[in-house]
C-alpha cells in the first residue's frame, strides 16, 4: 500500500484564473513593429488632385490677393468636372494647381456688391 501511495501522481494544481487571464492577453496581444526612423529632413507628401486652370473669374478677398479661377479636374473620383476655386499667387490659363480635396467649390464673386 506505500508503494501504491508514492506511485500515485498527484493531480494537476489548479491555475489561478489572474494568471490564466495575463497568458491570454500575451498570446493575444499583437506584435507592435517598430517604426523605421525618418531621415533628418526627410519630405513627406499628402495626396493631391491635379486640376488644369481653364478660365480666370475675378479677383477676391479684402484686398484682391486672391483670383478665383475655374479648373477642371484632371484625375481621381470627379475627373472631368470643372468647379471654381480661390487661389493665391500668380496663376494662369493651362497652369496645374494640385488640390487636396475636390468636392468644395468657392462661393461665386458677386459684382453687384453685399449681399
Amino acid at each position: 500500500m506505500a508503494e501504491e501511495k508514492q506511485q500515485k501522481k498527484e493531480p494537476p494544481r489548479a491555475v489561478p484564473q489572474q494568471q490564466k487571464n495575463e497568458a491570454a492577453r500575451r498570446d493575444a496581444a499583437p506584435q507592435q513593429k517598430k517604426e523605421e526612423p525618418q531621415a533628418k529632413g526627410a519630405v513627406t507628401f499628402t495626396f493631391a488632385t491635379p486640376a488644369r486652370v481653364e478660365e480666370i473669374v475675378g479677383r477676391t478677398g479684402m484686398r484682391g490677393e486672391a483670383l478665383q479661377v475655374r479648373v477642371k479636374i484632371l484625375e481621381g473620383r470627379d475627373a472631368n468636372k470643372v468647379i471654381r476655386r480661390n487661389c493665391k499667387g500668380p496663376v494662369k490659363v493651362g497652369d496645374i494647381l494640385m488640390l487636396r480635396e475636390t468636392e468644395i467649390e468657392a462661393r461665386p464673386l458677386n459684382r453687384t456688391g453685399r449681399r
